[in-house]
C-alpha cells in the first residue's frame, strides 16, 4: 500500500503548465496538467539535453521540452518518435481536488539521475614542455 504525500491543489498547476517538486535528492519532480484535468508527473529532465520540462509547453498529453522541442509523453516520459528516449514518471493520484505524488518514489525514484551540463566537453589541459 503506497504512502501518498500532498503536493498542491489541482488549480494550483496552470493549465497546459506545470509546477516543480523538489526533493531532498536528485532532481526536482514536474507536475504537469492538461486541459482536461489530467495531471501526470515526470522527472524534470529532457532525456534528449537535460532541458527542463516543467518550462515546457504541455498539449494533449505531451510537453515540448524548452531547448530542442522535443515531444514527450506525458503518461509514459517517453520521446514521441523520430526521437528516441525516456525520462522517469511518478505515480499521481488526485483526490477531492488535491494532487498526491507516491512518498515512496519521490524518496528513492531516480535520485541518482544528474541533470547534463549544457555547451561542449571541458578540454584536457596538456603541459607545454619547452623545446630544446
Amino acid at each position: 500500500m503506497s504512502d501518498w504525500k500532498v503536493i498542491c491543489r489541482i488549480d494550483d498547476i496552470p493549465v497546459l503548465g506545470a509546477r516543480r517538486v523538489a526533493r531532498p535528492a536528485g532532481l526536482d519532480v514536474a507536475v504537469f496538467r492538461n486541459a482536461e484535468n489530467e495531471v501526470f508527473a515526470l522527472l524534470d529532465r529532457c532525456p534528449h539535453k537535460g532541458g527542463p520540462l516543467s518550462q515546457g509547453i504541455v498539449f494533449g498529453t505531451s510537453v515540448a521540452c524548452p531547448l530542442h522541442n522535443w515531444a514527450i509523453g506525458l503518461d509514459d516520459g517517453c520521446a514521441k518518435a523520430p526521437d528516441e528516449g525516456c525520462t522517469p514518471k511518478f505515480a499521481v493520484k488526485v483526490e477531492d481536488g488535491v494532487v498526491h505524488l507516491d512518498a515512496a518514489e519521490l524518496a528513492t525514484h531516480a535520485i541518482d539521475l544528474e541533470r547534463p551540463v549544457a555547451g561542449p566537453k571541458p578540454f584536457a589541459v596538456l603541459s607545454v614542455l619547452p623545446l630544446e
